[in-house]
């Protein structure tokens, strides 16, 4: 409420009646007890001493539990392939697919929530790697293929269904080898053959079981090998055991089982199994050994593949780290190398330096040999167009935001 003074009236006649004059005395007689009041306080010294002032009232801390977040990931490169293939498409590769170009690998964003009992991640991604590793999605009606399911990095959701146990759905990363999807997690750039020819994404659910703090198992159940739209009526298992023997030492195995083939067709089981072992014997040096080994049944027998790739890192410094990686691939029936015009032995090696000259920037540079035991490699001056070795170079920058 608010009290607005009037004006007086400078015209009006002055009464003098007791009933206008009894507001004035009681004005005058509160003054003069305030006065005195005052007069005793100043005495007694209690006058201008400090009110004791009641606890602040604690704020209210916001719901930290749930955290969301938007990001991203771009990797540019320039690549030259020493076969320099007519179409410019690099032979059996995802990492730096196009030769002699200035492309993009890799670019994502994504969205992550991460809270108590709820989590998820949302990407969206686009580059020549994309291409060329979706490029056999299958097509089995008018609402599949790759046309829009390469663009989908991930899109899951999960929910925890007791302190131990989540429980994840939709299109997420598969759980096989140790070299990721993208280029920025991984010790070398290039990815090895052992990793390009197991999957790198699936769709699905998946449970994931920390059983001790040292020890955890994921155990999915999905579509197929790499593929989000259905090839036939069949669903795929796979398994991921993590065990962190000590600070320094670390294994995995992962597994598949599963029919790759269309109705159409017999069914061919599919198994697949993976030992990885880590070691970090100091601190500047990560010492890494996958080992793969596959059957698929035939009609007569099995057709078996094979690989492993050891790999190093030695960091110089914070911003420098000299990289190298040993490799063999086996394939003879071609059941993965499906584009190879002949059975597939390969053995390889590569170095690599990386440097991050700024913050969430890493610029990496790579050298790579191969060679076949038969020509199998596209080449624009070998007789046949094919040639059994092959040399490549390529350097990249990723940004991380």
């Amino acid at each position: 409420m608010s009290f607005v003074p009037q004006k007086r009236d400078s015209t009006a006649p002055c009464s003098l009646d007791s009933d206008a004059m009894a507001p004035v005395i009681a004005r005058t007689l509160a003054v003069a007890a305030l006065q005195l009041v005052a007069s005793v306080a100043l005495a007694t010294g209690t006058l201008g001493a400090q009110t004791p002032t009641p606890p602040p009232v604690a704020a209210v801390a916001p719901d930290t539990s749930t955290r969301f977040a938007v990001g991203g990931f771009a990797d540019i490169y320039y690549g030259w392939d020493g076969g320099r293939p007519r179409t410019l498409d690099r032979a059996y590769v995802t990492t730096a697919a196009r030769h002699n170009e200035f492309n993009v690998n890799l670019a994502f964003i994504d969205a992550t929530l991460v809270g108590p009992r709820v989590r998820g991640r949302v990407a969206f991604q686009f580059g020549t790697s994309v291409q060329a590793n979706y490029a056999g999605e299958p097509r089995l009606g008018s609402l599949s293929g790759p046309d829009v399911s390469r663009y989908i990095q991930e899109a899951t959701i999960g929910l925890k269904v007791r302190d131990d146990l989540w429980i994840d759905g939709g299109v997420f990363f598969a759980p096989f080898g140790a070299e990721s999807w993208i280029s920025r997690d991984n010790l070398t750039y290039t990815r090895s053959f052992i990793a390009d020819y197991s999957p790198y994404y699936e769709a699905g659910v998946r449970a994931t079981w920390q059983v001790a703090p040292t020890f955890a198992a994921q155990f999915h159940v999905i579509n197929g090998w790499q593929n989000i739209s259905e090839t036939n009526g069949d669903k795929a298992f796979a398994v991921r055991l993590d065990w962190q023997a000590q600070p320094n030492l670390a294994f995995t195995y992962d597994a598949f089982l599963g029919n790759e083939q269309p109705d159409s067709l017999p069914s061919r089981l599919r198994q697949f199994h993976e030992v990885i072992a880590q070691w970090t014997p100091s601190e500047p040096l990560v010492l890494r050994l996958s080992l793969d080994v596959g059957r698929e049944a035939r009609a007569v027998g099995a057709s078996d593949w094979w690989g492993g790739a050891l790999i190093g890192k030695y960091s110089v410094s914070p911003t420098v780290a000299l990289v190298g990686r040993v490799e063999q691939y086996n394939d003879p029936d071609r059941v993965l190398v499906t584009a190879a015009p002949a059975p597939v032995r390969i053995s390889g090696a590569s170095f690599g330096v990386d440097i991050v000259p700024a913050p969430k920037v890493v610029w990496r540079t790579e050298l790579r040999a191969l060679r076949a035991t038969d020509a199998i490699f596209p080449d624009r001056d070998a007789a046949g167009g094919f040639a059994s070795r092959n040399i490549s170079a390529v350097t990249s920058l990723g940004w991380t935001f």
